[in-house]
């Protein structure tokens, strides 16, 4: 059966046909869509993106596609995609993508902010009418134009936008996973045979066809070129069907077939086309020019059915774009990529024209390797490191010199490091490890090794390399080498229990002996001499060195924005977040989270943005604004699985445990587990015992709530450990454990009064309270009440009273206890620690009062991405700000509110308040 009109008919396709009937049906309804069609070679993508741009009429229709020999080219595909809408890149708002593109100078750009130019210019574009993105061989895209329509794919909502990728299986294309996916198989028996009856010409045994049926599995263009592509005596007799070789292979070889009786200036210039895939007509024309290829040879190509010429190439299937390049001989590729090279403006396109040279080159050759070299450093600034990394490591290829070679070898492995190819880079650490090179090369060497084998997850492994690494590079002086004790030991804490006992010492220990920094020292060195001396002389000792480094990060941080990024890329426990609450400084934690944040959102370094936002969560958490964590931790998790990043999951984790939410929480602990001992990270094993300690304690569970919290203090790790003491306290004391407390005790003692901010004397206070007894426990009590009152850790506040109370009751002061009961349960409840909640609750009914009942309308309950939008827009942000904030459309925000002024029954955006938000917000409505 055929399904389609407009001149599409598609044998066998009803099914797929009506899928994306759908799709351009809820387009022109104002929905946006993305869609990856997957499939075999062959099994007809392709003609399935020719019938979505024949049924969208009224709609416009841009297409690009990937091809292999491009891979390298940063942003080629999205150029090309971009390039169709070239009306509108002129526009100073789309800067960032003629910067990318190299079409402009300037800043490079991030990723993410040419992301979100791209979302806005596609938005922009369908404001006329919708507008359908066709993107073939999606396989073949260049790494960071898949990434970034991948994005862009995942953001669209309400802006009448629909992206349809074509991707070949088995092609590992990890960018789009998550899209929503439409699998292309073979077509059913019945069809398979009625496409085979119109293709073959001779007459041929039933057997026969029924064998070319089951060989081909239903391939429709194996059914429709292998026939025609065999001798008709192989064809009648069935003797032309081999197979041990794949079906994409043998309808490539059909292909070269129907080359082979061709003209020879037709067959090159259809070579150069194929080596030239943007298809730029004009470009083609000149390259043939200088071949000496007459403008008649493109006449036979296209009455053959190969190609089409007009203001665009395109073959009319990419597997003939494939079977001409690869029929051709090794002098001829070469002949027409030198051709091309000197067809391509070196001004305009300098990296497309190195790309053709490096093609053409025979042997070594430096001026390419030169040119090559060049086209990387433009690829980096435009952000483009996958790009960079290939053509460096081309240009070593086409080095002479050993000594330069094993240098651009380098080079080229740091970059596909940083493109996220640590097993590339790792084979081109063994390439450049055989040249000559200095002691600083293999100093730099060693590191660039050491942090492949972290990135890998063996933490144990890699910190003694970083160890080597930082005492080479210290040896010869090196700038760098105070960076790598930092890397070193930052790995000595990420694997934190799971290590050795002295792996921690070790890192500290030789940092601490290493070379001083140049007066006068910046954040990472004072960084670095604090994070030394806490882990040789102890935590007091630290402190004013680690207050002095946070200090210089809060000034950094206003006026140095590299910086800020700079440790936000660091390893998480040695970076100012950790450090931060590890000190009880409440102040620092909040200006650095928040400064980190809106300076990630500002440069649209989504790179980084996941972990801004998880920081800035914990701040928010501890405030007890649990509605505004969670839709922080929502956008970070959405984001790191956008841009194809692990999520931090310990906020996520924290904020069920407060809520008192045991089976999901402890799902998530036991994932957490699971996943930090795969990856060697003990110290995340540390945060799930923590997490569990504060579960239990909510939950009234002591004695679970003491062994987790046991757990967490076996390894003193940075940033909760001391948090983990005050959960060890209160369950130690509740357990009757005395002994453990007391230790416990101690040892909170010589960290806090070191410290010695309101939170950390707080802390100190309520947990000597729990040991002591009388009016030492109750000024204690009060004390602690007093000091935590005036810091920004509201969770801990509540629980001060919480704690208060239970004690006034035990005391038979049922009056005063009632007081702080009642205000505890009622703070409690009102940010959504249930459980903590639900204790003071009982705690008050065994005083022989009631806990006050709130009453909440009942109102449907905002997402947290609709509560995250409501309260930018009751802090005044215009949709449009609001949308680049949080890498959305304008018209996806305008969807979100007024579904926010449905569930809110508000009509105007004046009408939003924090309170009004909150009563329904996801969290603070529990």
């Amino acid at each position: 059966m055929t399904t389609g009109d407009r001149g599409i008919q598609l044998q066998g396709r009803r099914d797929e046909c009506q899928t994306l009937d759908r799709l351009v049906a809820s387009l022109r309804a104002g929905q946006s869509a993305a869609l990856v069609l997957r499939g075999e070679a062959g099994i007809g993508k392709t003609a399935l993106l020719d019938y979505v741009r024949a049924q969208a009429s009224g709609c416009r229709i841009v297409r690009a596609a990937g091809v292999e020999s491009e891979m390298e080219i940063a942003y080629g595909g999205l150029h090309q995609l971009c390039g169709r809408l070239g009306e509108r890149l002129s526009d100073p708002r789309y800067e960032a993508l003629t910067t990318a593109f190299g079409i402009s100078s300037g800043q490079p750009p991030d990723r993410f902010v040419v992301g979100l130019a791209v979302l806005n210019l596609l938005t922009e574009v369908a404001e006329g009418k919708p507008l359908i993105c066709l993107i073939d061989d999606a396989q073949w895209l260049d790494r960071i134009s898949a990434q970034t329509l991948a994005f862009v794919a995942r953001r669209l909502l309400a802006e009448r936008v629909a992206i349809v990728f074509a991707v070949r299986a088995p092609e590992d294309s990890r960018e789009l996973a998550g899209l929503p996916e439409l699998d292309v198989r073979g077509l059913g028996y019945s069809d398979a045979r009625a496409l085979l009856d119109r293709s073959i010409t001779v007459v041929v045994d039933e057997h026969v066809r029924d064998r070319f049926v089951a060989e081909t599995r239903g391939n429709p263009l194996a059914l429709i070129e292998l026939p025609g592509a065999m001798p008709a005596g192989q064809v009648a007799g069935g003797f032309g069907l081999p197979v041990v070789r794949p079906l994409a292979r043998r309808i490539e070889d059909g292909f070269v077939r129907r080359l082979q009786p061709l003209p020879s200036e037709t067959r090159r210039l259809l070579l150069t086309a194929a080596a030239e895939p943007v298809g730029d007509a004009p470009l083609l024309w000149r390259a043939a020019e200088r071949l000496g290829i007459e403008p008649g040879a493109a006449a036979v190509a296209e009455s053959a059915g190969l190609i089409e010429i007009g203001a665009r190439v395109r073959f009319r299937h990419p597997l003939i774009r494939s079977a001409v390049y690869r029929a051709a001989s090794g002098e001829d590729r070469r002949s027409v990529h030198l051709a091309l090279a000197e067809a391509t403006d070196g001004r305009r396109d300098p990296d497309r024209r190195a790309w053709h040279n490096a093609y053409a080159a025979v042997g070594l050759d430096e001026p390419v390797a030169g040119e090559l070299e060049g086209a990387a450093a433009r690829a980096q600034s435009r952000g483009g490191v996958a790009a960079a990394a290939a053509f460096l490591a081309r240009a070593a290829e086409l080095t002479p010199g050993p000594g330069r070679r094993a240098e651009r070898t380098l080079a080229a492995a740091d970059a596909k490091f940083r493109a996220g190819e640590p097993d590339a880079a790792y084979d081109l650490l063994a390439a450049a490890e055989i040249g000559p090179m200095d002691d600083l090369q293999r100093a730099r060497l060693a590191r660039l090794r050491a942090q492949i084998v972290f990135a890998h997850g063996r933490g144990s492994e890699a910190g003694p390399l970083l160890l080597d690494a930082a005492n080479q590079l210290e040896a010869l002086n090196d700038p760098a080498a105070r960076e790598t004790y930092l890397e070193a030991l930052g790995a000595a804490i990420f694997v934190g229990r799971l290590g050795s006992l002295r792996g921690i010492q070790e890192a500290a220990e030789a940092a601490r002996a290493a070379r001083p920094a140049v007066p006068p020292p910046g954040s990472m060195d004072l960084l670095l001499d604090g994070m030394a001396t806490r882990f040789t002389a102890g935590y007091a000792a630290a402190v004013p060195q680690l207050r002095k480094a946070l200090e210089a990060f809060r000034q950094e941080a206003q006026t140095n924005e590299v910086t800020l990024l700079r440790w936000l890329w660091l390893a998480c426990p040695v970076a100012p977040e950790p450090i931060a609450p590890d000190l009880w400084d409440d102040d620092a934690w909040h200006e650095l989270a928040g400064r980190a944040v809106k300076l990630a959102r500002g440069v649209g370094a989504l790179g980084v943005l996941p972990m801004a936002l998880s920081y800035r969560a914990g701040v928010h958490l501890h405030a007890g604004e649990f509605a505004a964590a969670a839709a922080l931790v929502t956008e970070a998790e959405a984001i790191a699985e956008a841009t194809g990043n692990a999520p931090l999951g310990y906020t996520r984790l924290l904020l069920a445990a407060w809520r008192g939410e045991e089976a999901p929480a402890m799902r998530l602990v036991e994932a957490q587990i699971k996943d930090a001992t795969l990856r060697s990270e003990g110290r995340a094993l540390g945060l799930a015992a923590h997490v569990t300690a504060v579960l239990y304690n909510g939950l009234s569970r002591y004695d679970l709530a003491l062994g987790a919290a046991r757990q967490a203090c076996e390894h003193e790790d940075l940033g909760f450990f001391g948090s983990s003491l005050a959960e060890l306290i209160e369950a130690a004391v509740r357990s009757d454990d005395a002994e453990s407390a007391a230790e416990a005790l101690r040892q909170l003692e010589d960290r806090t009064l070191a410290a010695g901010t309101d939170w950390a004397l707080g802390i100190l206070a309520r947990s000597r309270a729990l040991l002591a007894g009388g009016r030492q426990a109750d000024a204690l009590y009060q004390e602690a009440i007093d000091r935590l009152g005036r810091t920004r850790i509201v969770v801990q506040h509540a629980r001060a009273h919480l704690l208060y109370g239970e004690w006034l009751r035990r005391e038979q002061r049922r009056q005063d206890a009632r007081w702080h009961l009642r205000l505890a349960h009622e703070r409690l409840s009102e940010i959504g620690a249930t459980a903590f909640a639900e204790r003071a609750g009982r705690e008050l009914a065994a005083t022989g009062a009631t806990a006050r009942s709130r009453t909440v309308e009942r109102r449907e309950l905002l997402t947290a991405q609709e509560a995250q939008i409501a309260h930018l827009a009751a802090d005044g942000l215009t949709n449009q700000e609001i949308g680049t904030q949080l890498f959305l459309s304008r018209h996806t925000v305008e969807w979100h509110l007024r579904k926010v002024f449905t569930k809110l029954a508000i009509s105007s955006r004046k009408q939003l308040n924090a309170p009004l938000i909150d009563a329904v917000s996801p969290i603070s409505a529990g």
